[in-house]
């Protein structure tokens, strides 16, 4: 798969919608990996900007990432009831929630605009996160050319994955930061750990594997090369390169207390999601007591709940997505930060 797409180094940085950056996926790129963008927590016309903008900058190969979570089901009683719960904490900063809650950020497989996108820009490589895409959309992405990479969590993903044409998977291990990439959050989840998915699938699976989740450094790319991955995808690492969008807030918790202590909850967005330790992630006596609603329609409370929290000064309720790995990121170019990971594994072969 490397050598098909023109990358040199089996180093892919994770596409983290919200943190990752054009800058910081052509800085990858022009370094030898592959770089990426996430275009799931954007409309059409900002992915267009995004593309643009990393094409501008790099001419090697790049990620562009879409979300193919399943079209959430509205239910205002369940959404009333879930704000009910969070009043209290809005109230801690002097807001009331929202009157009402929206779909935030629309499935790609409801956005026939941001397929026309891709076929028409053909980025080098289109990944699914949280299921997959219509066999229309696949055939259409593989006409223009796309290789074209989706997440699994566990072996039945995986057989999924394969039978609906993808040309790699990316095997996401529960140790990693942000979204589970689940297909089914009501589905018993095995929670299996990037070690032990990757070796399952590379045994199991006629598809080259990308290892993700709790690597950071070239003895843990290694690892994962040395079980039969054919690359390994970083996300976390990459989070306090000068490159990325995260705030000072989200950069300091990075290199707190809260990075020892990741948590995997569904309470800021409604999907299983991995964070930083912070007032958000302790709250999930909240979940104890409600359901949040389908993603991502409980995102928009979770974020207006940000919102409210950081115009008073408090930074706790971000949606600090992070890795078990986190105590180990570095603060360096993203470009620099690639070198030093390729130096790491070259002394580890």
């Amino acid at each position: 798969m490397l050598d098909s797409l023109g990358i040199q180094l089996p180093i892919f940085q994770a596409p983290m919608a919200g943190v990752s950056t054009p800058r910081m996926a052509a800085a990858v790129s022009n370094a030898g990996g592959l770089g990426a963008i996430g275009v799931g927590a954007t409309d059409v016309a900002g992915a267009a900007q995004m593309i643009a903008e990393t094409r501008a900058a790099t001419d090697h190969p790049f990620n562009v990432n879409v979300f193919t979570h399943e079209t959430p089901q509205a239910d205002p009683q369940a959404e009333r009831a879930w704000l009910d719960l969070l009043r209290p904490l809005f109230a801690e900063f002097g807001a009331e929630p929202p009157a009402e809650l929206h779909t935030i950020y629309q499935s790609f497989n409801d956005n026939p605009d941001m397929l026309a996108l891709l076929v028409e820009t053909r980025p080098a490589v289109v990944s699914f996160h949280f299921g997959l895409p219509t066999p229309q959309a696949v055939t259409a992405l593989r006409d223009a050319g796309i290789t074209l990479l989706a997440t699994a969590t566990n072996l039945e993903e995986a057989h999924r994955i394969r039978a609906a044409g993808m040309h790699g998977i990316v095997a996401q291990g529960i140790e990693a930061g942000g979204h589970r990439g689940v297909f089914d959050c009501a589905a018993p989840d095995p929670q299996l750990g990037t070690f032990a998915l990757t070796r399952l699938l590379t045994a199991e699976i006629d598809l080259p594997v990308i290892a993700a989740g709790g690597i950071m450094d070239g003895g843990g790319i290694a690892a994962a090369l040395n079980l039969g991955a054919v690359a390994a995808q970083l996300g976390t690492a990459f989070i306090d390169c000068a490159e990325s969008a995260a705030d000072d807030a989200y950069r300091a918790a990075l290199h707190g207390p809260g990075g020892y202590h990741t948590r995997l909850t569904p309470v800021i967005s409604g999907r299983p999601a991995r964070a930083l330790e912070n007032r958000f992630t302790a709250s999930d006596s909240v979940a104890q007591r409600g359901t949040p609603p389908a993603y991502p329609i409980a995102y928009d409370a979770g974020k207006a709940l940000h919102a409210a929290a950081k115009a008073a000064g408090e930074h706790g309720f971000g949606a600090q997505w992070a890795g078990q790995g986190a105590p180990l990121a570095r603060t360096l170019p993203a470009a620099e930060l690639v070198a030093v990971l390729a130096r790491e594994l070259q002394a580890r072969r």
